[in-house]
């Protein structure tokens, strides 16, 4: 058996030694560079019969990627699949992914699984934390990023003071050093997560500041947090789903204008006075 590469994910593996497979073994090792979710979910004879080889053929492509066992390397496999990476979520033979009704289906479960656990108690406490905070910090980073500038937009309808960060070229560490306790962070979290994330949630907790997490199905509860939503996010796809997540944003922009009462209406006024006047829209 060939020496273990510990430093490489498995889908590096397999495309590394790729060139050097006979033709049974890089017909396997090519159908889990197309769909690496198969052997993740597979055992090694149902990997073999899709792929058309035996279960040697299975075995000894197990071994020629450095691993003692199949199920070791599905080990690997399932790490990286649990990371989001949007490759472990395409499988052979699955549905059409042209037919808008698998989307329209995928997405309205999301919506169920995650409004419907979504509590009105926690979305009125978490209104009327952001209307009176001293500010409040929208945070996300990849698809997250858009997310949390959507939900400031929405926020500053009712609020004074909300800001969307990171901004380009801008870090953490000069937003997290300005953190209160009187503030609160609407940190989003969706997969795939920047590596450093537990370690930016850390940082912000030990400010003080309240923290309403917001992620997707796969994270543990999290009951450091003031509140944690976790969205479901499953698709027909090979992209994740935020349909649910848009939602969410929705319910609580909503929630939080209504809270504001008098001062939310009165302000709504202002904003449409003035781009009357500026002739913005």
């Amino acid at each position: 058996m060939e020496a273990a590469m510990p430093d490489q994910s498995f889908l590096a593996r397999v495309r590394r030694k790729l060139p050097e497979l006979h033709p049974a073994e890089r017909r396997l090792g090519e159908l889990v560079c197309d769909f690496p979710g198969e052997l993740a979910s597979y055992s090694a004879s149902e990997l073999a019969a899709l792929a058309g080889v035996s279960n040697a053929t299975v075995t000894r492509f197990v071994r020629r990627l450095g691993y003692k066992s199949y199920e070791d390397a599905r080990r690997d496999a399932r790490d990286e699949a649990s990371s989001g990476s949007r490759l472990y979520l395409q499988h052979a033979g699955q549905a059409d992914m042209a037919d808008p009704e698998s989307y329209l289906d995928s997405d309205i479960r999301n919506l169920r699984d995650t409004i419907g656990d979504v509590s009105r108690d926690d979305i009125d406490r978490l209104a009327e934390a952001l209307l009176a905070a001293r500010k409040v910090w929208c945070v996300g980073y990849r698809a997250s990023n858009s997310l949390a500038t959507y939900l400031q937009w929405q926020l500053l309808q009712a609020i004074d003071d909300a800001v969307p960060v990171p901004g380009g070229g801008q870090t953490m560490g000069e937003h997290v050093a300005r953190m209160t306790e009187r503030d609160v962070v609407v940190l989003f979290g969706l997969r795939r997560r920047i590596a450093g994330f537990d370690e930016l949630l850390a940082a912000i907790a030990a400010t003080g500041a309240e923290i309403a997490l917001i992620t997707d199905e796969g994270v543990a509860a999290n009951r450091g947090a003031g509140w944690h939503f976790r969205c479901a996010t499953r698709s027909s796809g090979p992209l994740f789903s935020h349909v649910s997540v848009m939602a969410l944003i929705n319910l609580i922009t909503n929630r939080t204008i209504e809270l504001a009462a008098d001062s939310g209406r009165q302000r709504l006024q202002s904003i449409e006075n003035y781009n009357d006047l500026l002739r913005e829209l």
